[in-house]
């Protein structure tokens, strides 16, 4: 797994190191990960290094009891070297913001032309208090995510981690907007009218959402940013967002005469292929790892059975949700088994154990 191998020259004279490209007239200095360097390698690999690559003196700046800057212990998981790692989407800061304000665009009109139709007032009465009041509780839970990411990118030992993380956390927060945005919108437009206060309630106090507020919570509460991210793409999102979002709110919707908040919420899920997609080549990379292999998968089995043992829990008390539509399309059954399944096509990617509450 390891990239290059890098002996350490106490000299700045030139020629005085060989590396990849130094016999090149061609600036690369890193070992692309397919037959040439990609912009999105250009632009990410090494932005942030460390004493391992090129800081000869250590690192410039270490905390006040000697934390160095970055540091390799902030995760349980290991690796014979962090930098292979490259995101799937090569997504850095000018694709990830024209991606953002795409989907922006494509949400704004969606719900601009569904307003102008006059689409809200026909929404079934009883959907109207379904979007009120759990859809505006699941906002919270997608803004608890984004907020644990956060704080997960910021210890990430390499540039390459970190953006995949980032981007993510971005995602997400922009999704908490999209429904805390819409559900304002359509709010002036439903002639019973809309409360926009009890979502938040819900989410503080309602028992059909405290095992979720658990769940999301611990991983916040989390000093591991690997685990952080392993948790929220791993679990969290197949066993709480995907349930939520294509399990009920995408299936059950349109049989309520609302065609509007289907497309909002398709973007969440189009999110998650791109956000999995990387969190499964990352934790596949440190579980084939020639040294540290079987320590991390060990970890990422107790990580698995940690979160997939409350995730079980919080996905079960869901369950009165899917009752409330007048028209009752959408069963709650096939929707946790699509979830569970969705959740053994992951382990078995990666080689790690289902845990056995996810099992039953």
């Amino acid at each position: 797994m390891t990239e290059t191998t890098y002996v350490p020259v106490n000299s700045g004279a030139a020629g005085a190191a060989k590396f990849i490209g130094s016999d090149s007239r061609k600036y690369n200095y890193y070992a692309p990960k397919g037959r040439k360097a990609s912009h999105y390698e250009d632009m990410t690999l090494d932005v942030q290094p460390d004493p391992k690559r090129y800081l000869l003196q250590g690192w410039i700046m270490n905390f006040g009891d000697g934390t160095p800057t970055y540091s390799e212990n902030w995760t349980a998981a290991k690796s014979s070297d962090w930098h292979v790692f490259r995101a799937i989407d090569e997504e850095w800061e000018r694709p990830h913001y024209q991606r953002q304000s795409t989907i922006v665009g494509m949400i704004s009109h969606a719900i601009d032309n569904g307003r102008r139709s006059g689409a809200p007032a026909r929404f079934n009465k009883a959907w109207v208090k379904v979007l009120e009041k759990h859809v505006g509780a699941y906002k919270h839970a997608e803004f608890g995510m984004s907020c644990a990411l956060t704080q997960a990118q910021r210890y990430g030992y390499t540039q390459m981690i970190n953006s995949a993380i980032l981007t993510n956390a971005s995602y997400k927060i922009r999704f908490a907007q999209d429904l805390t945005l819409y559900l304002a919108d359509i709010g002036l437009d439903i002639p019973e009218g809309f409360d926009n206060d009890i979502g938040k309630a819900a989410w503080l106090e309602d028992p059909i959402w405290q095992p979720t507020r658990r769940l999301i919570e611990t991983v916040s509460g989390s000093q591991d940013y690997l685990e952080q991210y392993f948790a929220v793409n791993l679990v969290v999102e197949p066993m709480i967002g995907e349930l939520f979002r294509s399990g009920f709110i995408m299936q059950a919707a349109a049989a309520q005469n609302d065609f509007i908040t289907p497309t909002v919420v398709s973007a969440a899920e189009g999110d998650y292929q791109r956000n999995l997609a990387n969190t499964i080549d990352l934790i596949s990379l440190l579980a084939k790892d020639p040294v540290h292999g079987v320590h991390n998968i060990g970890v990422f089995n107790s990580w698995l059975h940690k979160y997939g043992d409350l995730a079980a829990a919080a996905a079960k008390q869901l369950q009165p949700i899917w009752s409330l539509p007048a028209n009752k399309v959408a069963q709650f059954p096939e929707a946790y088994a699509a979830a569970v399944g969705r959740m053994r096509s992951i382990t078995g990617q990666l080689g790690l154990t289902l845990p056995a509450s996810l099992a039953e």
